[in-house]
């Protein structure tokens, strides 16, 4: 969430910024700020009156003590007209006050200046190209066949238990799928980040914290009876860890990592480019998520950026990164990179991880910050990022690396497979 002072103080800059994202923030903006003109009149006339108010409770009491009954009892009714009039300008100032955060979140965090201007995917830069994509031979198969022919991965079996986007892992592809995540976090807690094991539901404050509510509403599994979420990834519950807390400044970085299962609806989602393990509403992610001082997180995000490229480099498969335009960047970032993996069967790009800097729009709505040199406390950034997301993973090193003879395992699986070959 941006910061009230910061929109009034580079209102032009602010709009300018957004309109990258091809978000008209102008009229949002004016009004946001007419709102919290308001509040702030009013809550100077509540303050006023507080005083008044203090003031008499002093002057009734003196008057009492020196006998002078009659005129006690008047300022007495003028202090209970004013509790009165307190009672209509505090219902006020939560009206105003609610108008102010409604339009606060409805306004996505502003794009860093190194992003360009662009309304899609086809906007976006491309900043690093790794490998040599694959010639497969004409008879090359797509992943969702590999996966029946050596029976990986059944779809339709999680079609009958759940639905479509819900698939059952079998036999070495259960192997394959626990040796990815087993490989990811130990290559994540090798780097420095601690390992955690969140819960996989979150309440509305932790969906809050992180942005996705009241943004995404419609691509989280939501459980109205106990008003709890399904999540989207790790990164939810991992950042609400430090929600509403003051964090030393000598703890940071703060660098963890965790697994999960994540959870997300996918509405509309549908044709060739889902098939298989493309898109799923189940899916395994490893992530990272970082907590920074301000002047250090964009060092920060490059050495995640780093540390993701190296576990792509170990699975040898061919992949690019890109820097998001400001119309295909998610609602919090400030930043981010994608990285995708070259899938020679199907012959395009897949994406497996985003790596984020948000700045302090999480930390806003978490109240997460740290306290300075001169104890004064000031918010923190946060990032995220995949390291690694499983399926499309999973899918190009299927496809990438088959051969006549079944597909052989990248050397650095193998002592988390226990087997060097799939066949």
């Amino acid at each position: 969430m941006l910061q009230i002072n910061r929109i009034r103080e580079e209102k032009e800059n602010v709009i300018a910024a957004l309109a990258k994202r091809h978000f008209d923030a102008k009229e949002i903006i004016d009004q946001l700020l007419v709102v919290n003109d308001e509040k702030k009149s009013v809550q100077r006339n509540a303050e006023d009156l507080q005083a008044e108010s203090n003031g008499l409770a002093k002057q009734i009491g003196g008057l009492f003590k020196q006998g002078k009954r009659e005129e006690a009892e008047e300022l007495k009714a003028r202090s209970v007209a004013i509790r009165e009039e307190l009672k209509g300008i505090q219902e006020n100032l939560n009206t105003l006050a609610a108008k102010e955060n409604d339009l606060l979140v409805s306004l996505p965090n502003t794009p860093h200046e190194s992003v360009a201007t662009g309304k899609n995917e086809q906007d976006n830069v491309e900043v690093k190209r790794v490998g040599e994509i694959p010639e497969m031979a004409s008879n090359a198969k797509p992943h969702w066949e590999i996966t029946s022919e050596y029976g990986l991965i059944d779809f339709e079996l999680g079609v009958k238990i759940t639905g479509a986007g819900f698939p059952v892992y079998t036999n070495k592809g259960a192997r394959l799928q626990r040796a990815l995540i087993n490989y990811f976090l130990d290559k994540n807690t090798n780097a420095g980040f601690k390992e955690f094991i969140p819960p996989l539901f979150v309440n509305e404050a932790s969906g809050f914290g992180t942005g996705q509510l009241p943004d995404k509403e419609g691509q989280m599994y939501h459980m109205p009876l106990d008003n709890l979420y399904a999540i989207p990834t790790a990164e939810v519950p991992i950042t609400n860890l430090f929600r509403n807390e003051i964090v030393k400044k000598e703890e940071l970085p703060i660098k963890c990592t965790a697994y999960t299962p994540c959870f997300r609806r996918e509405a509309g989602s549908y044709g060739k480019d889902v098939r298989g393990l493309n898109r799923l509403h189940q899916f395994d992610k490893v992530e990272v998520v970082c907590v920074t001082e301000p002047e250090k997180s964009y060092a920060m995000l490059d050495e995640m950026v780093n540390h993701v490229a190296g576990l792509l480099d170990e699975l040898g498969l061919p992949y690019r990164i890109l820097r998001l335009c400001g119309g295909d960047m998610g609602f919090t970032s400030a930043l981010t990179y994608d990285f995708e993996v070259y899938s020679a069967a199907q012959e395009r790009w897949l994406e497996v991880s985003s790596v984020s800097n948000f700045e302090n729009f999480q930390t806003n709505r978490l109240k997460l910050r740290y306290r300075d040199e001169n104890k004064k406390t000031k918010l923190c950034h946060t990032l995220n990022g995949s390291a690694l997301a499983l399926p499309r993973i999973m899918a190009a090193l299927l496809e990438n690396n088959q051969t006549e003879n079944g597909v052989t395992i990248p050397e650095c699986l193998v002592p988390y497979t226990g087997f060097d070959k799939i066949d």
